[in-house]
């Protein structure tokens, strides 16, 4: 990418040399006396607080000039809206327009109509002007996660020249296998999304990045393929440091570059095999998230007629099933983020920062209204998570999708021990940054189901139920395809939300794709009009992959040789 091309990228070298974060014990985002690349970062003090900037401030905080304040809140916020978890009704950022659907088709057959399509929009506001007036919204996960990757390639090419406390081979190799995992998360979220991107490798952007640039963007597939590069890289570089038996300075630098406020709860330093087994969880979903296992209409297997993506095949499901049996397991530590009291020393805000967050507060008035659509899954079955977290207290009526007769509840109510799913109390929410012990096993339980062993499968979401706190009782043997299936929908839906993943969910499932393509979602819970539709259709025809943001393509035009930077099938 050019020096200057997207924001984050004109900004990222003066950021990382002039205010990284100042302290290994806590962030520091706004020190004046940081130290800088160019001058005092000579030992490992230095470079720890560097690289804490590098990747939680310029990652997912720096540069959140935006609804909300890091990278948790608006762009995992667009997938949360498009998969029709929660909806929204201002104008801030295209977070109403993003989500609506094409059409609902109600319980007497009448139909609403939105008169834009969700591609129309995205393109109309696809230019650099409008990403200046924070309109576009192609804009924004594309920035923080080559600006994150960016990070880690500054990182990597500077751990030579430090001096170390400890072992210097162990301590650079921590290091790298630290940039490693990170940079397979950057590329995994930017080939999950986007039609294709770039492979940058190289330090940029600096005094000689032009020589290093290339415009020559490659195919999602290739994106995907360079995440997988580099979380195996990462477990190749944890196998060495395990078999060195070096833990004591592997312990200790990994201490100092997870910020405190990240080291509670499941967070926390983790062990080279704690470590491996998060990297797992995420090369599972990176074979998941990105092709087609369609379940519409309660159908197993449903075509799509026109997609970007293939259907899994047994040997993908394979795959998931070896990766997820040494995959996240419970009571595994994971990255996670949390807020802090002190908003200029913390990634995020406790009351903005993230979805749970902006949806946690009356529906009437928060940012985020908790969906119809989410809560069916909870309330139809007596789940123990509705009751402690929603209730009827403030309603939201447009009239279209996002009218929602509930409120989620800030902090739950108290009513029993289930998960919570937002709480606006400085350092009381946990965001769940990437592999987590729930997301593994509903991904063995996929596996399992669709490779023929439903009871076994059946026993993983039992399973997740009962760490989650459900309450319900064993879904049992003997299950059908289809009846396994739409308990593993449900759960998903239930257990992974506000965690950047659900959109990729509906896609795969077909739901976001036209009904004329075989798409939508059937048998929802629509209001309309103070009627509660329970049979409603909703054809979202949503961008299965989106286009690349202009304030890319603009400053550095594709190569002849490229991969298209519009979604062909749109």
């Amino acid at each position: 990418m050019k020096k200057g091309n997207i924001k984050l990228y004109g900004l990222i070298a003066a950021v990382m040399l002039l205010g990284p974060m100042g302290c290994k014990e806590e962030l520091n985002l706004d020190n004046p006396n940081a130290p800088t690349l160019a001058g005092s970062v000579v030992d490992e003090s230095g470079f720890v607080s560097f690289i804490q900037g590098g990747i939680y401030n310029v990652g997912f905080s720096r540069g959140a000039d935006w609804l909300g304040d890091s990278y948790f809140s608006l762009p995992w916020g667009y997938h949360e809206l498009m998969a029709d978890n929660i909806g929204a009704s201002a104008s801030n950022n295209q977070i109403t327009n993003i989500a609506q659907p094409l059409s609902i088709t109600l319980d007497d057959a009448s139909v609403l109509n939105n008169p834009a399509k969700q591609v129309d929009i995205i393109r109309v506001y696809n230019s650099r002007a409008a990403s200046g007036a924070g309109n576009n919204l192609l804009y924004y996960q594309w920035g923080n996660m080559y600006a994150l990757n960016n990070a880690c390639n500054q990182i990597l090419a500077n751990t030579d020249h430090i001096q170390y406390n400890m072992d210097k081979a162990t301590s650079i190799a921590t290091i790298q296998a630290f940039c490693y995992w990170w940079k397979g998360y950057a590329y995994a979220g930017i080939g999950s999304l986007y039609v294709s991107g770039i492979i940058a490798d190289d330090a940029s952007p600096s005094v000689t990045a032009s020589t290093k640039i290339t415009n020559d963007y490659v195919d999602k597939s290739a994106i995907i393929a360079r995440s997988n590069y580099y979380f195996n890289l990462a477990i190749t570089t944890l196998q060495t440091i395990k078999a060195s038996m070096d833990l004591p300075t592997y312990n200790s630098v990994l201490g100092e570059l997870i910020p405190s406020i990240c080291q509670v709860g499941n967070g926390g330093v983790m062990d080279p095999d704690m470590f491996i087994r998060n990297i797992n969880t995420m090369l599972a979903r990176n074979i998941l998230v990105n092709k087609l296992s369609t379940f519409v209409n309660g159908v197993p297997g449903s075509p799509i007629t026109k997609s970007l993506m293939t259907p899994m095949q047994s040997a993908d499901w394979a795959s998931i099933l070896t990766l997820t049996t040494n995959g996240v397991q419970q009571g595994d530590k994971i990255f996670t983020a949390r807020s802090t009291a002190i908003s200029s020393n913390t990634i995020f805000t406790a009351t903005s920062g993230n979805v749970a967050a902006q949806t946690a507060a009356k529906a009437s008035s928060s940012t985020f209204k908790i969906s119809e659509r989410f809560l069916s899954y909870l309330s139809s079955r007596g789940d123990a998570r509705f009751v402690n977290n929603f209730n009827t207290s403030s309603a939201y009526t447009d009239n279209y999708a996002y009218t929602t007769r509930y409120t989620m509840v800030n902090g739950g109510t108290g009513a029993n021990s289930s998960y919570v799913y937002g709480n606006r109390t400085p350092g009381a929410y946990e965001v769940v940054i990437a592999s987590s012990y729930e997301e593994n096993e509903l991904m063995k339980a996929e596996a399992n189901i669709q490779s023929g062993n439903i009871d076994l499968g059946v026993a993983s979401i039992d399973a997740v139920r009962t760490y989650m706190g459900a309450g319900l009782a064993p879904i049992g043997n003997g299950k059908t395809l289809a009846q396994a299936l739409t308990e593993l929908v449900s759960e998903r839906r239930v257990s992974l939300a506000f965690r950047g993943l659900s959109f990729y969910d509906n896609r795969r499932y077909g739901w976001s794709y036209d009904v004329s393509l075989g798409g939508g979602n059937y048998k929802q819970v629509v209001i309309h009009a103070g009627t509660v539709n329970t049979n409603a259709t909703i054809n979202y025809n949503f961008l299965d992959y989106w286009d690349i943001p202009a304030d890319e393509t603009v400053l550095n035009p594709p190569s002849a040789s490229s991969a298209p930077i519009t979604n062909p099938n749109y």
